[in-house]
């Protein structure tokens, strides 16, 4: 009897078709903030008041941030028990770590015990978990506490992403399929989870880009499940992922970085990050829409992470894109703010579920095609090509 080959083994593990996103959960803090008055809370509970001028320009910013609300952990009772997160420059990385190293894997379970439920399968089945935070570091981490939250099977292979910003969904995604792809079988739990502990303080005037982010980043998970070769009619595909691709913009370095200190994670952005991002969308689309003999951005849909107004703005202008096409991406800062890696997830969920009320015929707003977008520091830009599935 020949013995089998290794080339043989290796292509009995890998799956057939795309890996495909088969469910979406989110989810979000109970304490909701209006934009409209945040201003007043935050200069009041940081003891800000005097800073007049300062918070002034605090108001214009979040009146041109085009957030209307956003979901925080944090409140004032929590802030009141830790004063110095409240500061600018005093520490408080004992408290913040652990607060987030609870609250994050707990929200995590949120958004991915709703995935669970859409899935509709046992959750034995799942056999990889990403977890991806900005928001604490600890071992054993929060992938870990979550495969306890939710009761996974112990043998479950776990993947931690930490610290990359908000790109890190995309990374995830890249990862996952990979995973879905080349292991037969595997259904892939990406979790991202996000709350801003680590990143609040109080106002500086020799630190005005800090009010950028006291402005837009706010607090929310989000939870997919990704397999390759669906089983139909058990499970249901939404988007499949044709492509994945990292870069980093030229001459970006600086725009966006941060930093963990005593103080917790002090986050900077430079006013360029809109102008380097849509100079350099054009090439980044055509490298990854060629392959397909795609060129017209009007004829995909878009899920692209909303890091600020300005760049969902300088983006439409940019490339020409009609006022609507990136309605789900504005949306979603619009109710939710910037919430980091878990944003795309959150823009995803929009526009599936957007598609399925107005009767579209596919997933994609009635397209075939579509582009996600991750944005985050270096800059780093990470791209993944979707196919949208009929409804």
């Amino acid at each position: 009897m020949a013995a089998v080959s290794v080339g043989e083994i290796i292509k009995a593990e890998k799956a057939q078709g795309p890996a495909t996103i088969l469910a979406i959960g989110t989810a979000t803090p109970s304490n909701c903030v209006n934009q409209v008055d945040y201003p007043d809370y935050y200069f009041r509970i940081t003891k800000s008041e005097h800073m007049t001028d300062l918070k002034e320009k605090f108001k214009r910013i979040c009146d041109k941030s085009k957030v209307k609300k956003r979901y925080m952990h944090l409140n004032e009772e929590i802030l009141k028990e830790n004063p110095n997160m409240c500061a600018y420059w005093e520490p408080s990385l004992d408290a913040r770590q652990d607060i987030a190293a609870v609250e994050v894997p707990k929200l995590g379970k949120e958004a991915a015990a709703k995935a669970i439920k859409e899935w509709g399968q046992p959750k034995s089945k799942i056999t990889h978990l990403i977890f991806c935070t900005t928001s604490v570091i600890d071992i054993p981490g929060c992938d870990y506490q979550l495969t306890k939250l939710l009761g996974l099977h112990p043998a479950v292979k776990r993947f931690m992403i930490y610290h990359q910003g908000c790109y890190a969904s995309g990374m995830a995604l890249r990862v996952a399929k990979d995973l879905a792809e080349n292991n037969k079988g595997a259904r892939v739990l990406v979790v991202c989870s996000e709350i801003r502990v680590a990143t609040f303080r109080g106002p500086s005037e020799t630190h005005l880009d800090s009010l950028v982010g006291q402005a837009i980043f706010s607090d929310g998970a989000g939870a997919i499940i990704i397999g390759s070769d669906p089983d139909i009619p058990i499970e249901y595909p939404l988007f499949q992922l044709i492509s994945a691709a990292q870069t980093i913009i030229p001459d970006s370095d600086g725009a966006i970085h941060g930093h963990l200190r005593e103080v917790g994670l002090t986050v900077h952005l430079l006013k360029d990050i809109p102008r380097l991002i849509s100079k350099n969308i054009g090439e980044i689309l055509e490298e990854a829409f060629s392959p397909i003999g795609i060129s017209d951005w009007n004829s995909i849909f878009w899920i692209a992470h909303p890091g600020g107004s300005a760049i969902l703005d300088q983006i439409e202008v940019k490339l020409s894109l009609d006022p609507e096409k990136l309605n789900a991406s504005k949306h979603v800062l619009s109710e939710y703010g910037n919430m980091s890696s878990a944003s795309v997830l959150f823009i995803l969920d929009e526009m599936r579920k957007k598609s399925l009320e107005e009767g579209k015929a596919t997933t994609g707003e009635g397209l075939e095609w579509g582009v996600l977008f991750g944005f985050g520091p270096g800059i780093t830009v990470e791209t993944v090509v979707l196919h949208s599935v009929r409804i």
